[in-house]
């Protein structure tokens, strides 16, 4: 049966969609880390400790890379988490359309055209669901990828 697989896949859904949450987070916790290394760096420069000052530039350096890390992390998992989506989507289309096809065979064979020409709107409307759906995925799909995409800032020390 498809339903126990649909649920499945809502479960993994969910679990993916919060994984990329929780990357997005510590990216944000790395930036503020980075900040916070740059502000060590300007003073220590101003005490005259340049090694000290180098120490927290790889400190920045270290944290700015592992944030971006992260947020690679996140858009890669956004990205299967669409895919995952999609698979649950595609999965009840198929299950009402396997239904509207039996009702169809049904229909057809009795050649009453009240209930044909019912039965075609039906399926015209499965369709229509299907592209409103599909549209609705690119559309989430476009959103998180540029979301996620990180932004080149200008000096290492603003």
């Amino acid at each position: 049966s498809i339903l126990p697989s649909l649920t499945l896949r809502s479960e993994h859904l969910f679990n993916l969609k919060f994984a990329a949450k929780e990357l997005n987070r510590n990216a944000k916790k790395c930036e503020k880390e980075e900040k916070v290394e740059k502000t060590k760096i300007k003073k220590a420069i101003q005490k005259g400790n340049t090694e000290i000052a180098r120490i927290h530039a790889e400190n920045a350096i270290r944290q700015k890379n592992q944030g971006i890390n992260f947020l690679r992390m996140s858009a890669r998992v956004d990205a299967v988490a669409a895919r995952v989506q999609t698979a649950v989507t595609m999965g009840k289309v198929t299950k009402s359309m396997a239904g509207v096809v039996k009702s169809m065979d049904a229909t057809l064979k009795s050649m009453n055209l009240e209930k044909i020409s019912a039965l075609m709107d039906k399926f015209e409307h499965q369709f229509e669901t299907l592209d409103v759906q599909t549209q609705q995925m690119e559309d989430t799909m476009s959103n998180t990828t540029t979301l996620t995409t990180p932004q080149v800032r200008g000096s290492f020390i603003d």
